[in-house]
């Protein structure tokens, strides 16, 4: 592994700085649009994120299953991302989960740097913070650790964090059980498209190939916290994103043309559809932009899975049903990689545009 030369967000953090570097300052025409993350939460007027108790999502009542498929399916076409309760991942793990990241991050900046990643060579897995790979050369007020965490027989455990000593135990068992909510949510979303059950599953890998990857984002408090965002907008290449958070709010989702702050609903898990499935869809289902609020006050952090095709073995684009002569398709074939490809392509040139 290699050790880092740019300072670590958090490093910068508890430097006791009372202004923030240029690197960290979002364009003017951001800045309008950046408020005080624990007011924007307060506020109930307007649109909210929904919330979809998934209970009856394989009831054995048809009547019932259908009704949550179909609250489902209008948060999938409407916003893109939901809050899930009672999905069947235990409170009891989700603190376990939450516990052993905070544990790691809470070690010595020099203990962490001992799993950092090297991306200019291409390794991303590890302890990180974003280089600034874009024309304007913005940073994000973030640090962070990923690693791929199933299947198990494609991990690389010789990167997982040792201390705290349980953190692969809680990480593996959050990892299979999360697995498992997404191929009832693949099903359920299939039924929603007049899809068999198992169809966006296979689609997008299927049991052997369909990658859950990792991302504990660790968000220090910020002294300037109206100039910088943790994470810019964007949207997931994934199919899937599963989010837990410290219930520290900070996620924001562009929604009719304006920023919503999501609440912090407890033991849920805030999921969103990905451009993976999106492109299934034939934009059926939306893909939202959501950004990261940083503040002065609390830490924040999240832990966000993302369920990912393989990178060149599937080739994806809207699936034969969700075409028809009024509907052609939206999206061109391309493989996973090949996505990632366009979508940095012209990342770069809206940058390089601006």
């Amino acid at each position: 592994m290699v050790t880092s030369v740019l300072p670590r967000v958090e490093s910068l953090a508890s430097s006791g700085i009372q202004s923030i570097p240029k690197e960290y300052i979002r364009p003017q025409e951001e800045l309008t649009s950046i408020g005080n993350v624990f007011e924007e939460e307060k506020k109930e007027e307007g649109p909210q994120v929904p919330t979809i108790d998934l209970t009856e999502i394989e009831s054995e009542d048809k009547e019932v299953r259908e009704r949550c498929q179909q609250e489902l399916k209008k948060a999938a076409m409407e916003w893109g991302v939901m809050h899930l309760v009672n999905h069947g991942i235990s409170e009891e793990l989700m603190d376990r989960v939450r516990k052993v990241g905070q544990k790691f991050f809470e070690l010595p900046v020099e203990e962490k740097e001992k799993y950092a990643n090297d991306q200019s060579s291409g390794n991303v897995q590890g302890y990180g913070s974003k280089l600034a790979n874009n024309a304007s050369g913005q940073l994000e007020w973030e640090d962070y650790f990923f690693h791929l965490i199933f299947p198990e027989d494609k991990r690389d455990l010789s990167i997982w964090p040792k201390i705290p000593s349980e953190y692969t135990e809680v990480t593996s068992e959050y990892a299979r059980q999360l697995r498992a909510l997404a191929s009832k949510i693949l099903s359920a979303l299939s039924i929603c498209l007049g899809l068999e059950e198992g169809r966006l599953e296979k689609e997008v890998g299927g049991v052997e190939e369909l990658l859950l990857q990792l991302k504990i984002n660790y968000y220090p408090k910020c002294p300037q916290p109206e100039l910088a965002l943790g994470v810019e907008a964007h949207t997931d290449i994934s199919a899937l994103t599963f989010i837990l958070h410290n219930m520290v709010p900070g996620l924001q989702l562009f929604y009719q043309g304006k920023w919503v702050t999501a609440k912090c609903v407890p033991n849920s898990i805030i999921m969103h559809i990905g451009d993976t499935i999106v492109i299934l869809s034939n934009g059926k289902f939306k893909s939202i932009l959501p950004r990261g609020l940083v503040n002065k006050e609390k830490v924040r952090i999240s832990w966000a899975v993302f369920c990912e095709p393989p990178k060149d073995k599937i080739i994806l684009k809207p699936l034969p049903e969700t075409v028809f002569e009024t509907e052609p398709p939206l999206f061109p074939p391309r493989t996973f990689a090949q996505h990632i490809e366009h979508k940095l392509f012209r990342k770069t040139q809206d940058n390089l545009s601006n």
